[in-house]
């Protein structure tokens, strides 16, 4: 048996769809929104098989990646956020890189020397990783108007992974990877997808529910945005994130989405000039985690938002010293 368990996002997605381009094979997909990652414990019931995991962070299914391990699985692993210590075990492969300008289809690229980089170009723009996905590019020779629409189907597949569950998304993950199987080119999926027609309508009404949103604190070190607990807030939530990012790239951003439950997802990105401290700041909370760069936090209780606006300040102003 296969087992492929990758991200919701277009990261997850892109790293999947270039590895079974060059090697196809009947598996059982596991997926779910972006901030689902402890993927790993649905399969804790399998044995003798083969496992491909990309995307999501070893350290979050570390304990299930054991198990797993000891009932006999083969396991490649594929990611960039952090991972803790990583087993040695001769049956996991894990090829593991958490530099800031690092994506998993990156390392899935990397793996296949190159085979279906413009996939790769795509899972960059999709992770607000402009600089590495122009440099790929130019390694490929994709010309300027080829990588605009590539840059826009990155952060449309990247914008269809927001939501606290699958039902908030115009798309069930696997679903959408599953659209985009039977394109070798991602130009031909831009063109010809009516699942990418839908999703850029979507986005366009939830952008233009966002821009209306003012900063909750803007100081020098950073911004921080505060949403409703509306679906177009969780949906929009990491495509946001980016964007404001880009707008003032000596800043660090933060973006705070009602849950509706007395807590609120966090998104949080680095200076994109100094991409460090996402991790730690999100970490040191219940619920967070994510790589240095870009981060979050899942359910931040309305009782930790001033603690988690001071520690937001002291860790930026700390890295900018």
């Amino acid at each position: 048996m296969f087992y492929d368990v990758f991200n919701g996002d277009a990261d997850g997605i892109c790293a999947l769809h270039q590895l079974r381009l060059s090697d196809p094979k009947e598996s059982t997909l596991v997926t779910g929104v972006k901030r689902d990652v402890k993927l790993l414990q649905r399969l804790t019931a399998v044995h003798d098989s083969h496992i491909t995991v990309l995307d999501i962070s070893m350290d979050s299914n570390k304990a299930p990646l054991l198990q797993l391990l000891e009932q006999n699985n083969t396991i490649h692993y594929f990611d960039h956020h952090f991972s803790g210590d990583i087993p040695d075990h001769p049956q996991l492969r894990a090829s593991i890189d958490t530099s800031p300008e690092v994506c998993t289809s990156l390392l899935v690229d990397q793996y296949l020397k190159g085979a279906y980089r413009p996939w790769a170009v795509v899972a960059a723009f999709g992770d607000n990783l402009e600089e590495t996905a122009q440099g790929l590019a130019q390694e490929t020779d994709i010309a300027p108007e080829e990588l605009g629409k590539l840059k826009e189907l990155g952060e449309l597949i990247n914008y269809n992974g927001y939501g606290p569950q699958v039902s908030d998304l115009h798309f069930p993950p696997a679903e959408l990877y599953q659209a985009i199987t039977p394109y070798t080119d991602p130009l031909d999926f831009y063109e010809q997808s009516t699942a990418l027609t839908k999703l850029a309508a979507g986005y366009q009404q939830d952008m233009k529910s966002a821009l209306t949103q003012t900063p909750l604190q803007n100081t020098e070190v950073g911004r921080v945005y505060r949403f409703p607990a509306e679906s177009w807030g969780k949906r929009i939530a990491g495509v946001f994130s980016n964007q404001i990012a880009r707008e003032q790239p000596e800043k660090a951003h933060a973006l705070l989405v009602d849950n509706g439950d007395g807590s609120h997802l966090v998104s949080v990105r680095a200076p994109l000039a100094r991409p460090t401290g996402a991790d730690e700041l999100c970490r040191s909370f219940p619920t967070g985690g994510g790589r240095a760069k870009a981060a979050g936090i899942n359910q931040l209780a309305e009782s930790d938002i001033n603690n988690f606006l001071q520690r937001f300040a002291e860790t930026f102003a700390k890295a900018s010293t």
